[in-house]
């Protein structure tokens, strides 16, 4: 993870550190974050075709062991986002979501929490306003200059290639539960 600018946690009177321990909530984009962007549709259908990573599934999975919330905020619909978030037990979807910040503002109160104690993690324009707005704001490695100029990190990794399983492991260790994860796998 790159640092791109701390001045959101400056003014809080927080470290960067001290900043994500406090997130509770990790929300999302799909196309361009959880995947590589690509869209591919069956021949004569309307059905879409999407590969999702296998490494950012366990750094989801390894989000929800540790007790964040975790879900996604998507201003596509497709039946391959609702598969993938229910096989991850992802704890939210919100589908055809083109405002992601009111969006976020929405559910982070549902589930009783503040922005400051959500992390965002997207791609491009229909990203930045909500990783300008959270308490911690991420861009992907490969994300448009927009996102990235409101962005607090970067993740080295590319979209659809690890990046949101970089972010996860990057805030469980912040948040002092990486050996815990190490004792699931039998590593600790």
């Amino acid at each position: 993870m790159k640092l791109l600018n701390d001045q959101k946690f400056r003014a809080r009177g927080v470290t960067l550190e001290e900043a994500a321990r406090q997130i509770k909530l990790v929300a999302m984009d799909i196309d361009g974050t959880l995947t590589d962007g690509l869209i591919f549709y069956r021949g004569d259908s309307t059905e879409e075709l999407k590969a999702f990573n296998v490494h950012d599934g366990t750094g989801v999975t390894m989000m929800l062991r540790e007790g964040l919330l975790v879900g996604a905020l998507t201003g596509r619909q497709s039946a391959a986002n609702e598969i993938r978030c229910k096989e991850l037990h992802m704890k939210f979807l919100e589908q055809h979501c083109w405002n992601k910040r009111e969006t976020l503002e929405q559910v982070a109160a549902s589930f009783g929490c503040t922005m400051e104690e959500c992390l965002f993690i997207g791609d491009d324009l229909i990203d930045a306003d909500a990783v300008r707005g959270a308490g911690i704001g991420v861009a992907v490695g490969d994300a448009e200059e927009e996102c990235r100029s409101v962005a607090d990190l970067q993740t080295e990794r590319l979209a659809g290639h690890g990046a949101v399983r970089e972010m996860a492991t990057w805030l469980i260790k912040l948040q002092g539960k990486w050996p815990n994860e190490l004792d699931h796998y039998h590593l600790g």
